[in-house]
């Protein structure tokens, strides 16, 4: 199996037929990102063989040059979003050290980790202005088939929208860690301390896979 496989089967879906449109009228009308060639970015960096961690984000960074097509991610040579300076924060404090301190988790997809927003695009300075009009359903499809069809994946959770998916999830297959979203609004509330990456690295490990270098 691989992505393209999964992706293709939900594009002929009524519910992607549909938000296909929408998509391409609002591309074609205003600024939206990702840039539309990145919007499934995260599937092309992180091979469906190789998956082992998913985490999961809310929409794109809705500033110019900010999405890559990978949640929380930036491109290395622009100033980390508080979120991304968060999830960093945390990293250095829970494992020591980060080779991702310019904000850019390529590497962290191409290890295996599928980086994905509930949402895949957004417009211009608006968050959330593509919420509702069919990518959740799509990124629920995604997380369902996952939990069905493979075992021992570690889904890190942060924040009430990523919390609400744990319900597609098999937790007796998989493994849920849950805190509350990075941002500097919630990130005291218990993001910092959570130290989901070395406990990922402790389950990958005690499962025989090889572990993150976050």
């Amino acid at each position: 199996m691989k992505w393209i496989e999964i992706i293709e089967n939900e594009q002929q879906k009524e519910y992607y037929k549909k938000l296909k449109l929408i998509i391409d009228e609002r591309y074609q009308k205003t600024e939206v990102y990702p840039p539309k060639e990145k919007i499934f970015n995260a599937f092309s960096l992180c091979k469906y063989e190789n998956l082992k961690v998913v985490i999961l984000g809310q929409d794109p960074y809705h500033q110019k040059g900010q999405a890559q097509g990978l949640a929380f991610s930036t491109p290395a040579d622009i100033k980390n979003p508080p979120s991304m300076v968060n999830i960093l924060k945390e990293i250095v404090d829970d494992i020591g050290s980060s080779q991702c301190l310019d904000g850019d988790l390529t590497l962290l997809a191409k290890q295996g980790v599928l980086l994905i927003n509930t949402v895949l695009t957004v417009e211009d300075s608006l968050p959330n202005s593509h919420k509702n009009i069919g990518w959740e359903i799509f990124t629920d499809n995604i997380i369902k088939h996952i939990s069905d069809n493979l075992e021992g994946i570690v889904f890190l959770l942060w924040g009430s929208p990523a919390l609400k998916k744990s319900k597609l999830i098999n937790g007796t297959k998989h493994h849920i860690l849950s805190s509350p979203h990075p941002s500097p609004l919630s990130s005291y509330r218990g993001f910092f301390g959570c130290k989901h990456f070395s406990k990922t690295n402790e389950i990958l490990k005690n499962r025989g896979k090889s572990e993150i270098i976050w």
